[in-house]
């Protein structure tokens, strides 16, 4: 099984940041092999406190259609098949929040397809790049179904209801251009760009401290309550008595009084 899961989601180290490349053509579609490559990859993330951002990326022309087809035919056809897809449909669930609610960075890179339960993944990631040339959506009402990994929530939260209710009631998918427009990614660029544009943004976040973004995240994710203000506080406290965050601003305060000496 541990081959299996490292050739589905194989990894590798760049400085502080992890790829993990989704690899399971031909479109990267979801079953448990996946995840259980997408949960190694966290878990070694995890693990590693040098690492500040997992970068996921996709070999092939898609990043992720979404649930795998053949899955859910032999689902369909057997007795047992609802409950086999409703736990797949509870263990993206699963994954992604631990992804969501992870000491670092997750960063995707969308060059092709992100559909259903790929833009469920994508919306997991704190961050998403994606080519101008790229498809996302949540389709799933157009089969009757609803994108049950997260879809309603994040897309909701991170967009609006209004781009929420026009993508999944409409069952609409769109290019990254425009997916930028209606802020489901932060950046889109073209095709031919997206490899090194990603790559560069992945190395200039990994150069800000772990604990600087687990402790960013936990605010930013506090703000749909009423702790958030409490939470900064307690994120502060936490910060300044970090060793890293004081010899960060120990030079900083150091480099500003002699600059401030040579512009007196």
């Amino acid at each position: 099984m541990a081959v299996a899961t490292e050739a589905c989601v194989p990894t590798r180290r760049e400085g502080a940041v992890l790829v993990a490349t989704l690899a399971r053509p031909p479109v990267n579609a979801i079953d448990d092999e996946l995840l259980a490559g997408l949960e190694a990859a966290i878990d070694a993330a995890q693990a590693d406190e040098r690492v500040g951002v997992l970068h996921i990326a996709a070999s092939g022309k898609a990043f992720c259609a979404g649930a795998d087809l053949a899955l859910m035919r032999e689902c369909f056809a057997t007795p047992g098949g609802t409950a086999r897809m409703v736990a797949l449909v509870e263990r993206m669930q699963r994954v992604f929040a631990r992804l969501e609610a992870a000491p670092f960075l997750a960063l995707a890179e969308i060059g092709g397809a992100a559909l259903g339960g790929g833009l469920e993944l994508a919306l997991a990631c704190d961050l998403r790049i994606a080519a101008c040339e790229a498809r996302v959506g949540l389709p799933e009402a157009r089969l009757g179904l609803v994108p049950g990994a997260g879809g309603t929530q994040r897309l909701a939260r991170l967009a609006g209801a209004g781009v929420a209710r026009r993508l999944i009631l409409g069952a609409e998918v769109v290019d990254g251009a425009a997916a930028e427009r209606l802020g489901i990614v932060q950046w889109a660029v073209p095709r031919a760009e997206l490899a090194e544009t990603a790559r560069g943004l992945a190395q200039r976040l990994a150069g800000i401290p772990r604990a600087a973004l687990a402790e960013n995240k936990r605010c930013i994710a506090a703000a749909s309550g009423d702790g958030g203000y409490a939470a900064e506080i307690a994120a502060t406290r936490r910060l300044y008595e970090n060793s890293e965050t004081r010899r960060r601003v120990a030079a900083f305060l150091a480099k500003r009084a002699i600059d401030s000496q040579e512009g007196s």
